[in-house]
């Protein structure tokens, strides 16, 4: 018995220097990160251990909730909000046509709409090269297999709170960005103008 209790001891003390080892090291760099990380990545990782799908886990997604909105109708809306919000619509890409254009196939709807603020993107194009990646802002507007029409953008939180964390004014920037989008989405879903 005294055996098993000093190894239950010895195996103690390793998990707990190796708890400080780790705390002590880890802690300079978490201080850097920004104030809302823990709340990304565990909203991230349970989206992800719940989906199993990366993809899933990445976006956002809101369902168009009224069945008489057609792709136009929806485009339409997006295209409103984002100028009552001061976001420049920037193009599309019917990805629909050109599945069809390939195959000689119809194809269910999907498109990608650009959006964009220019002084924001300059801003996180000043911070990081790396951040234009995320520009312009994307929804995409997708009937999915079972004829529902869904708009999908990328969770820009993951940029915003992921890691150290951005110029005050860039961030403050980076959240009303993310908003918006949200916003976009959210209206358009209703066929909001």
């Amino acid at each position: 018995m005294g055996l098993i209790r000093n190894i239950l001891a010895v195996l103690g003390l390793v998990v707990l220097l190796g708890g400080g080892y780790g705390y002590a090291k880890m802690s300079p760099i978490l201080a850097q990160m920004d104030p809302g990380w823990r709340e990304m990545y565990t909203d991230f990782a349970g989206r992800l251990l719940t989906t199993l799908d990366p993809g899933e886990a990445m976006t956002w997604s809101v369902p168009v909730e009224n069945p008489d909105l057609s792709p136009e109708d929806v485009k339409e809306s997006l295209k409103s909000l984002a100028s009552a919000n001061n976001f420049l619509f920037v193009g599309e890409a019917k990805f629909y046509k050109q599945v069809e254009a390939i195959t000689g196939q119809p194809y269910r709807h999907i498109e990608f709409l650009s959006f964009c603020d220019a002084s924001v993107g300059k801003m996180m194009a000043e911070y990081r090269d790396a951040y234009t990646a995320f520009m312009p802002c994307r929804i995409a507007l997708v009937r999915d297999k079972n004829g529902k029409l869904w708009l999908h953008s990328m969770n820009l939180d993951m940029m915003i709170h992921g890691g150290r964390q951005l110029p005050p004014e860039l961030r403050k920037e980076a959240l009303r960005i993310r908003d918006v989008i949200k916003k976009l989405m959210a209206g358009a879903a209703k066929g909001e103008f």
